[in-house]
């Protein structure tokens, strides 16, 4: 059954505008009474039917609401130090098929990639569009943000904040399963270094300041496929796989 974001939901009726109506009309040839799922963007689905369509909107009885499926029980934010080429965009997209809550990017030492103000708006603006064509295509009930740059101290600062901060570094030992099995209750921060990693300084800062230093394996993974491997362990291991 097709399914659509969309927050302008009141009472038993839900309208879908701008590029989604005119999928749905031209693209999918869909009519009135034909069935389909929204959702609000806030973890609930909406089942119901097309009653009318228009040039730019579609209106839909809503019939039947309920958790979506979609969404994992846990909140992970990865902070990702910003890799050069197109690598942040592939991240992006796997990450929110992979359940990830929120994306932040930032700024370390090692980071090839160093966009200036007007450079990172647009990257950000692509970001989040290519963040919203993974939660629709995956069935996620809500749009992970991909936020503003952040410099590595500031990153570390918000990362304190949560109940288990990661930070991946290849010289540490201590494994992630073990972690996850120590873990309470909250929410999980991981930072994943750009090409080469992070330097020793960085590290160090980490530890002081609370992160947990934690190894991937024994293999040296590239800066496009630690953040992944990452979550995918971390979803299997918390039984959202």
């Amino acid at each position: 059954m097709p399914r659509f974001f969309t927050t302008d939901i009141e009472g038993g009726t839900a309208k879908i505008t701008g590029e989604d109506a005119g999928h749905i009309s031209r693209v999918l040839r869909m009519r009135a009474g034909e069935e389909i799922t929204l959702c609000d963007m806030a973890g609930w689905d909406y089942k119901g039917k097309i009653s009318a369509l228009e040039h730019n909107q579609v209106t839909v009885a809503l019939e039947e609401k309920c958790p979506s499926r979609g969404e994992p029980d846990i909140h992970i934010t990865l902070y990702q130090a910003l890799p050069k080429g197109e690598k942040m965009e592939l991240i992006i997209q796997k990450a929110v098929e992979l359940g990830v809550s929120r994306i932040v990017p930032v700024m370390s030492k090692r980071c090839v990639s160093r966009p200036n103000e007007k450079s990172m708006e647009k990257k950000l603006e692509r970001y989040n569009k290519i963040a919203l064509e993974a939660a629709k295509q995956c069935g996620r009930g809500k749009v992970p943000p991909v936020d503003p740059l952040l410099g590595f101290s500031d990153a570390v600062q918000e990362m304190k904040k949560d109940a288990l901060p990661i930070m991946f570094y290849e010289l540490a030992d201590q494994p992630l399963k073990a972690a996850l099995q120590k873990r309470g209750e909250g929410a999980i921060s991981i930072l994943v270094g750009s090409e080469g990693g992070f330097d020793q300084e960085e590290a160090r800062l980490g530890k002081e300041q609370g992160l947990l230093c934690l190894s991937l394996g024994r293999r040296i993974l590239r800066c496009e496929t630690a953040p992944l491997c990452a979550l995918s362990a971390i979803m299997y291991e918390t039984n959202n796989i």
